[in-house]
């Protein structure tokens, strides 16, 4: 059997870590992991970081893995009997440190309950691409979604009308029933959801013609999202409500859009910077020029000085993208792409040769390269 890796480890926080930290690491490694995430998802890695976060996060429980680690929660028996945790006595991960030394010095009776309260439904992670200049200057997009909606007749209840709505015999309206077990050391006393109700603690004896009893529909519909100006690739936007459906009355989770940014043709961005190659004449290099460059916002007139060399780089202030926060534009980079021709007209082949004839040799570039390449 393979071992169980630390759980400080699992979620990649140090010992001392607060608990806001552990539940910040939590989250972050859950959505990773998530079995309905279909680029990453990992349902062994899913229940490997649910299984360190329910530990970490409980005090006691905490306390209890710091002193004895995994062995304060293992039930499988040590056949070498050398772990005095480990042997069949019947510990569970939900028993704390206090179940332990209970079980050792007090025996007896012990009630351990389970919530069967409303649970909020699990959040959802969708990816959506999205143009690059409409993260630049924001749009509404339209995300096909297929979601649980309240039944509008019975409002949630699954019921036709409220007197069809029953306190559940079984549980008597609690939500839970009390079941027993017998251990080495005593009857151990544990509350589980009502079976009959399922923890509602009423049962319905008319169900809604619409919803079938369920309290929910399944429902195909267009959610409207706001691509805020500047977002980049792998930023996420919250949409209240639209994850998955609580239970028990428990409220939907949330979905999260994450941004995919389509590549532009010819822009690129560098933080809240943008950069474009533009092509230049060598003529136009050589002598000097005013351009028209384009930008994310339109175009601009640029001036390329006479001497201008390949790969040279003009900024445009202000012509980058808005910062999310501060609504600070970055700026353009213009990268000049000076040309040469790969063919020529006899006419301009002439002028080219007047123009070599007027180089003296102490100019020519080359010549010079010679020179200081001899010394």
């Amino acid at each position: 059997m393979a071992e169980k890796r630390d759980y400080y480890e699992v979620l990649g926080v140090n010992k001392s870590a607060s608990k806001d930290e552990i539940k910040s690491a939590y989250r972050k490694l859950a959505k990773k992991y998530h079995p309905d995430n279909k680029e990453t998802g990992n349902e062994a890695k899913f229940k490997e970081v649910q299984e360190a976060y329910d530990i970490l996060f409980d005090d006691q429980k905490r306390s209890a893995y710091d002193q004895f680690g995994h062995a304060a929660f293992d039930q499988a028996g040590n056949a070498a009997g050398g772990n005095p945790f480990q042997g069949g006595f019947g510990f569970g991960q939900d028993m704390d440190l206090g179940d332990i030394f209970s079980s050792f010095f007090g025996g007896g009776s012990r009630k351990r309950s389970s919530s069967a309260g409303p649970k909020r439904g699990n959040d959802v992670l969708m990816r959506v691409k999205v143009d690059f200049m409409d993260t630049i200057l924001g749009r509404d997009i339209e995300i096909p979604l297929t979601i649980d909606e309240t039944c509008q007749r019975c409002k949630g209840t699954g019921a036709k009308d409220p007197s069809s709505v029953k306190t559940c015999p079984t549980c008597g309206g609690r939500g839970y029933v009390n079941t027993q077990r017998r251990t080495l050391f005593g009857i151990m006393e544990q509350q589980e959801a009502c079976p009959n109700c399922g923890g509602s603690g009423k049962v319905i004896t008319d169900k809604c013609p619409d919803c079938s009893g369920k309290g929910y529909k399944r429902v195909k519909k267009n959610v409207k999202v706001h691509v805020i100006a500047g977002i980049n690739s792998g930023q996420q936007i919250r949409v209240k409500g639209m994850g998955e459906r609580g239970s028990l009355g428990g409220e939907n989770g949330d979905l999260y859009v994450e941004i995919v940014v389509k590549p532009h043709q010819y822009f690129k961005r560098e933080g809240n910077d943008i950069h474009i190659d533009i092509p230049v004449e060598f003529s136009d290099a050589a002598i000097g020029t005013i351009i028209t460059v384009p930008t994310v916002y339109g175009e601009e007139k640029i001036s390329i000085p006479a001497g201008t060399q390949p790969g040279q780089i003009i900024r445009i202030r202000g012509g980058g993208v808005k910062d999310l926060r501060t609504q600070k534009p970055g700026d353009e980079y213009v990268h000049l792409q000076i040309k040469v021709p790969v063919s020529m007209s006899k006419e301009q082949k002439e002028l080219m040769k007047k123009y070599k004839e007027s180089i003296s040799e102490k100019d020519n570039v080359y010549s010079k390269f010679l020179k200081n390449f001899k010394k």
